[in-house]
């Protein structure tokens, strides 16, 4: 579990969001443009989602020790591309070759390790892992401010890269040893052959709720700065918000555990999407003042921190753990590409829809729906 943590923190921290505190700097020295080297990066999270399913499906067979152990020395080496890239097709491979490393070592991987290791108390286990990923950008953000204010962007992710590989390789390599336990049975009210699953009415309408509610979220984190400026706040207070909304989301990651035992599986998957579609629409109608705009991205952030231990475990809530690496992956493709999305997709409808406020608007519409087609989800004879 401490090996996870720290492999969790320093992935996160390094491959993901590095990324947009560099990205300046990288567009200032190169003169590619923003939108050319945020495709790149968006392109890493698409191919993270879809090679998320073969990872998945060979984490349940074999374990997840040689593959996050080759995810780190590739992701190291993703990085080390990137850095020396003398155009931006280098750059996009190896923003490509991120992707791999993202799906082999983030999230999906650590939640399929830690559900078949720590079972039944895999809850637990689960937010303690996502409490350290919440840390990620707390830790790394700053250091990736301070190395880029001594050295040139391709030097901080080479210095990067190093600590990657440094912490992470050995880490996933040494301490992933345990035996790989059996797969636990099935629960007796479901067949839960992957092909079965993912063929049922409950899945797909799961995973096209989760992929609503997943671009609403991210299209949300992305423009909340813009939200507060447009309404005559300076830079400094909207970030300032941004990152409270952060803390909440730590927060609701320590209430989830509490949630899960006093609530059904459909009837919770309903409500956290819910009110994620009602803190959108609160920030939509709220100009002001400013302590109550922070308070409500602070109640944001607290549901996309439970919002994110929904997903983690949806599979064995519905379906056991038997095949959760492989179901949890072809759960998790479609809102990978969404939250991947949607950025660009959230740039674009801003003008068209008149402003930030409507966009939000339109945002809380959409996590609306997905609650809705969440509620048609339920499995028979799951708690």
């Amino acid at each position: 579990m401490p090996a996870l943590c720290a492999t969790q923190i320093t992935g996160w921290g390094i491959v993901y969001y590095a990324f947009p505190v560099l990205n300046p700097q990288i567009t200032a020295a190169t003169g590619w443009s923003a939108s050319a080297t945020m495709a790149a990066f968006s392109l890493a999270l698409v191919i993270s989602g879809i090679a998320g399913i073969r990872v998945g499906r060979t984490i349940d067979h074999h374990g997840p020790r040689t593959i996050m152990t080759t995810g780190s020395a590739v992701g190291a080496l993703s990085l080390s591309i990137v850095a020396l890239a003398p155009n931006l097709p280098v750059f996009f491979a190896g923003w490509a070759l991120a992707g791999f490393a993202m799906a082999a070592t983030f999230y999906q991987p650590a939640f399929a390790a830690v559900t078949r290791w720590w079972a039944p108390d895999h809850v637990r286990a689960l937010t303690i892992v996502t409490l350290a990923g919440g840390l990620a950008s707390t830790v790394f953000a700053p250091l990736t401010a301070v190395l880029a204010a001594h050295l040139s962007w391709r030097a901080t992710y080479l210095v990067l890269a190093a600590i990657l590989a440094v912490i992470t390789i050995p880490a996933h390599a040494l301490a992933l040893r345990a035996p790989w336990p059996p797969a636990p049975p099935a629960p007796g009210h479901t067949d839960a052959t992957p092909r079965n699953v993912v063929g049922s009415r409950p899945f797909l309408l799961l995973a096209l709720a989760f992929t609503l509610s997943a671009f609403a979220m991210y299209a949300v984190v992305v423009t909340l700065v813009p939200l507060l400026i447009e309404r005559g706040y300076t830079t400094s207070q909207a970030a300032w918000a941004l990152g409270l909304g952060g803390a909440g989301q730590t927060l609701g990651r320590t209430l989830y555990a509490t949630l899960a035992r006093r609530t059904g599986t459909t009837t919770r998957t309903v409500v956290l999407i819910a009110l994620g579609s009602l803190t959108t629409a609160a920030l939509a109608l709220t100009p002001g003042p400013y302590g109550l705009v922070t308070a409500l991205s602070v109640a944001a952030g607290v549901v996309r921190g439970n919002l994110t231990l929904l997903q983690a475990t949806a599979i064995t809530d519905r379906w056991g753990a038997t095949h959760y690496g492989t179901l949890s992956g072809l759960l998790s493709a479609p809102a990978m590409t969404a939250s991947a999305l949607a950025p660009f997709a959230a740039a674009l409808l801003a003008p068209t829809l008149g402003g930030y406020p409507s966009l939000f608007a339109v945002l809380a519409g959409a996590a609306g729906a997905a609650a809705l087609v969440a509620a048609g989800s339920s499995v028979r004879g799951a708690r």
